[in-house]
């Protein structure tokens, strides 16, 4: 009775007041919460002033109050650009490609591991697919690069032990959309995974010992206990991936491409990059990169729509 007669008045206090307290029960939580939000407020939300830039002819001396106003001046300049509309065809084909891969192959990634019993072999396992996570691009880079040379590079020498002649693949376009996205899987896919493995673990055994129980195989535990039990988790993943459709990857590109695969490494990134550092032109390049943001906002909320509507799940 004495908790009923707490809740009603509680529930009559004014929204304000009642929402007060709640933070000032959960201070020490909030407080806690403050460099999380300082950082998301400085690096993504501030940044969003200079959005200004792509709709005037800026000037750095004289800033966006003396600039020139050219409203969508830089839009139509870009939509008219062949170089524009080459980096985004390459832009979309590249992302899809990775967000293939990089959703599918940490998934699988988790599973392989929570298969394996002997925990010093998954442990070492788990070590080593998450260690390229750490190691920069440039490095990285340069990594790959000694791989594929055609002359020391272990992948010729086993083209040339199956017969076939050696080549400097990263000056092959054919290849060069292959050798991004596989790279970009074997590096990233392990770090990943954690979230997938987290979502494992977190599932109730009993229901792993029921199926056992009766006579389910492993491949059937793992299609009708552990992908069920982690949907949500994917569903979130996936909707987050989508928002990084137009980002291709400018730290991997940009260490690995070269004047020979210019048609098929060109992205937006690099676009913006080559515009707005080396030409120097900051409206432009802005304006590119309002398109890019627009459209991986546009991306996100779609595909959290499509997963309310289909699984009632998503991010928002």
């Amino acid at each position: 009775m004495e908790l009923v007669t707490a809740r009603i008045a509680e529930q009559s206090e004014p929204v304000l007041r009642r929402r007060l307290r709640r933070v000032w029960k959960y201070k020490l939580l909030y407080v806690l919460l403050l460099p999380a939000l300082a950082w998301v407020v400085i690096f993504d939300y501030f940044p969003l002033y200079g959005i200004g830039i792509a709709f005037t002819d800026y000037n750095v001396i004289q800033g966006f109050s003396g600039s020139e106003w050219a409203g969508l001046k830089y839009f139509r300049m870009l939509f008219e650009s062949e170089m524009f509309r080459h980096a985004f065809r390459n832009t979309l084909l590249i992302s899809l490609y990775k967000m293939i891969s990089g959703f599918l192959c940490p998934i699988l990634l988790a599973l392989a591991l929570n298969e394996i019993r002997v925990a010093w072999f998954k442990k070492t396992l788990q070590t080593a697919v998450y260690l390229p996570r750490f190691v920069s691009w440039v490095v990285y880079g340069g990594i790959i690069a000694l791989l594929l040379s055609p002359e020391t590079g272990v992948v010729n020498k086993i083209i040339e032990w199956f017969g076939g002649k050696p080549a400097y693949l990263l000056v092959e376009p054919a290849y060069f959309r292959t050798i991004l996205v596989v790279t970009d899987a074997m590096k990233e896919m392990g770090w990943a995974a954690i979230i997938y493995i987290a979502a494992i673990a977190g599932l109730n055994p009993e229901v792993y010992e029921a199926a056992i129980m009766d006579g389910a195989t492993r491949l059937q535990r793992i299609v009708h206990v552990t992908l069920p039990g982690i949907t949500g988790t994917i569903i979130v993943m996936f909707i987050l991936r989508v928002g990084y459709v137009m980002s291709a990857g400018l730290d991997q590109v940009i260490n690995l491409y070269n004047p020979m695969v210019f048609e098929a490494g060109d992205i937006l990134d690099t676009y913006i990059y080559r515009i707005g550092i080396e030409q120097f032109n900051l409206s432009l390049a802005a304006a590119a990169d309002v398109i890019k943001g627009a459209i991986g906002l546009a991306m996100v909320l779609v595909a959290n729509h499509i997963a309310k509507r289909v699984n009632d799940s998503g991010i928002f």
